[in-house]
């Protein structure tokens, strides 16, 4: 193999890919390992690793029972930055796979082809260490029970940090001289987890108090000169923004500005790719410079929707701007040929971090002439750079005041930056691209359908929603197996994983929002569906409760997760939002005891941390308040109809409730009720705006305090 082609992990990975399998003999033979037969990249990415791995299964935990050795199931993602530095340091290593093939049996696992597997195993790491994250490697018995967790380690002892050649060699010693320990460990660990497993269902409390407390805590935390919670690494965390917007529509206008702020600060900065649009994972720094540089298809999908929030909570076309940018980033970059949307980028490329994105001055000079220098200062470019001798773009002066100091005309300014990046961008091309995970994951593509079909509804943008329609189409169409039980990914073919939690309330969810912005009940008939599955296969109708993993799947040794909303929101809360919508579209208050279900385990939590469960309030908010009904009627495809339904939806409504009764030769109208009051029919958008004005609550524009 070409050194060029280790390097260019895209051309490495689609040459593994490509390979006859059926060549090779079952442990993969004598240059690659058992892992070569596998279809995701992040397996494939060690395929050719001197340790024996195997996949998750029956085969790795009965060789383990016969020969009486421990586990070390290690669980990573294909563009994660410390997977690949463990892989190259360690995995990669002969001395390092010697004494792992001697004493352990090892396990890969893509952790988002079995979120199951890493969720469990992540609560473990959270119990023993406090923290957790990837790669996490996990150290078991042959019967799946967990006795020490740890996360990235270099092969030797480096900097303080405990090498993996001497924990290996001390677990190795300790399983065979002192399996009383381990045994010991494991009891241990089984009883926390037992414990956890065992939530206390608990009643709907003061909603008020809970988001006064949320608020408090979030403001505790809030940075008030850069935006976003915390110092670092700080993270995006898009349910904390559109929680604050939520805030903001009940009469605290300072969560809005939180939430407004934190949006514009991440959008100028370095985690904000300033050329080809879309947002890095976090940022290592607390001014969203230095970001950790993949790109994660739910963070845009997340980001985009929230900002649609603030679009439409403020009329500001900024916020518009990104999400319109994200969603050409998709297009461009993680959008499959049939439709669906692939998982992620690699921060990776050329076998270094940040190589694709980042500059020097001297190349700017000579790509852009004699605009380098009012591109330099606008994009923060210098000869000694920001980051290890080179330039990350971003904005460090907004553009009016720029405009000021250059005594520039805005429209002019912002059409030579806007040429300017894109003779960037056309040289970036020619740079080595970093890896693409192409797997098609269900949970993400119901992210993005509903952000694509939101972002349709609010601009009159067909194009948006004929993406969000043929992702779904592509889901239901390649994501399904004969019976009809939904799956997890496809990567060429469908995986044989069967769906979870999160992937039902998350297709849902767009499917929903994709029903809203075409008034077309097939996909509402979908969702309703989906909900009906998501009660069949994860509630159980004997406990009141809810599972992760459908009943008829493959079970952890115990059902035990720490639920909260991260940088995905939680599947409970998702789906009661979901189900709350679901029962009042198509009349099920049978719906609305499930959302209950879904949001009774979490309470108790909730209570302590809110800050950790603003999904679960927003959705708390939803079962409180009365919601505003828009049933409309006409032909959907009419640009009548069209009008009324963007004007309601460039409406910030929170609790909207959309209905169809299109078709049958109906004229064309939309009817609203709220508040306790039915207003007669709307069917312009003038007759349309004075109800809404007695509706909607209006919130603070543009610089508004």
């Amino acid at each position: 193999m070409t050194s060029l082609n280790r390097h260019d992990s895209r051309a490495h990975l689609a040459q593994l890919m490509a390979i006859d399998k059926s060549t090779l003999p079952s442990d993969g033979g004598e240059r690659y390992n058992r892992l070569i037969f596998a279809r995701s990249p992040y397996l494939l990415q060690h395929a050719e690793n001197p340790v024996d791995w195997y996949e998750w299964g029956d085969a790795a935990f009965e060789l383990a029972r016969r020969e009486g050795r421990p586990i070390l199931l290690s669980i990573g993602y294909a563009t994660c930055h410390w997977c690949h530095v463990m892989a190259h340091e360690s995995f990669e290593d002969e001395e390092v796979a010697a004494l792992l093939n001697r004493h352990f049996v090892c396990i890969k696992v893509d952790r988002e082809e079995r979120p199951d597997i890493d969720d469990f195993y992540m609560t473990v790491a959270q119990v023993l260490t406090g923290s957790g994250g990837w790669p996490l490697n996990i150290f078991m018995t042959p019967d799946r029970r967990p006795f020490f967790a740890m996360t990235y380690l270099p092969k030797h002892d480096r900097q303080g940090m405990r090498g993996l050649m001497g924990l290996l060699g001390n677990i190795a010693v300790l399983w065979r001289q002192q399996p009383e320990k381990i045994e010991n460990n494991c009891d241990a660990i089984m009883e926390t987890l037992e414990n956890i497993a065992q939530p206390i269902p608990q009643e709907i409390s003061d909603l008020d108090e809970l988001n006064r407390e949320a608020f408090r805590q979030l403001s505790g935390i809030y940075d008030q000169d850069s935006g976003g919670f915390g110092t670092s690494p700080k993270f995006p965390m898009p349910i904390n923004l559109s929680w604050l917007i939520e805030q903001g529509a009940t009469g605290n206008p300072e969560a809005l500005e939180m939430a407004r702020h934190t949006l514009r600060s991440m959008r100028h900065g370095g985690i904000w790719d300033q050329l080809g649009g879309g947002l890095h994972r976090y940022s290592v720094d607390q001014k969203w410079l230095v970001p950790h540089f993949e790109k994660m298809l739910y963070d845009q999908a997340m980001l985009a929707m929230v900002s649609l929030e603030a679009f439409q909570a403020c009329g500001d076309s900024h916020f518009l701007d990104t999400a319109l940018d994200i969603f050409a980033f998709v297009a461009n970059d993680l959008t499959a040929p049939d439709g669906g949307f692939y998982s992620a980028l690699d921060a990776d490329s050329e076998g270094e971090e940040g190589t694709f994105y980042i500059w020097n001055k001297e190349e700017i000079d000579t790509i852009l002439g004699t605009d380098a220098p009012l591109f330099c200062r606008f994009y923060d470019v210098s000869s000694y750079g920001n980051f290890e001798g080179s330039t990350i773009l971003n904005i460090p002066t907004d553009i009016d005041d720029f405009c000021t100091v250059e005594s520039r005309d805005r429209d002019e300014l912002e059409a030579v930056l806007e040429n300017c990046c894109a003779r960037l961008l056309e040289q970036r091309e020619n740079r080595m691209h970093p890896l693409r995970d192409e797997k098609i994951i269900t949970a993400w593509n119901g992210l993005m359908i509903a952000a694509l079909a939101r972002g349709g509804a609010i601009t009159g943008a067909r194009d948006f929603i004929v993406r969000a329609e043929r992702a779904a189409g592509f889901v239901r169409d390649n994501l399904r197996r004969s019976d009809g039980r939904l799956l997890r990914s496809f990567m060429g073919e469908p995986s044989a994983i069967p769906a979870f939690l999160e992937d039902y309330a998350f297709l849902t969810y767009g499917l929903i929002e994709l029903f809203e912005a075409t008034l077309d009940n097939t996909w509402l008939d979908q969702a309703q569906q989906l909900a009906d599955e998501t009660l069949r296969l994860f509630y159980s109708s004997e406990t009141g409760v809810f599972s992760k993993t459908g009943f008829e799947a493959e079970q952890m040794p115990v059902r035990a997760s720490l639920e909260h909303d991260g940088v995905l929101p939680s599947p409970f809360s998702l789906a009661a939002k979901s189900f709350i919508r679901l029962a009042h579209i198509c009349d099920r208050p049978d719906l609305l005891d499930h959302a209950h279900a879904l949001l009774a385990a979490s309470l108790d939590d909730a209570r302590r941390h809110p800050t950790a469960h603003l999904g679960s309030l927003q959705a708390l908010a939803m079962l409180e308040h009365e919601p505003v009904f828009a049933a409309f009627r006409g032909d959907p495809d009419s640009t009548g109809l069209r009008d009324l339904l963007q004007h309601i939806k460039a409406c910030y409504i929170p609790n909207l409730v959309v209905t169809s009764e299109c078709g049958n030769g109906s004229e064309t109208s939309v009817s609203i009720c709220a508040r306790g009051t039915c207003f007669p029919p709307a069917s312009d958008p003038a007759s349309l705006g004075g109800i809404l004005k007695q509706v909607v609550i209006p919130l603070p524009g543009p610089g508004d305090q």
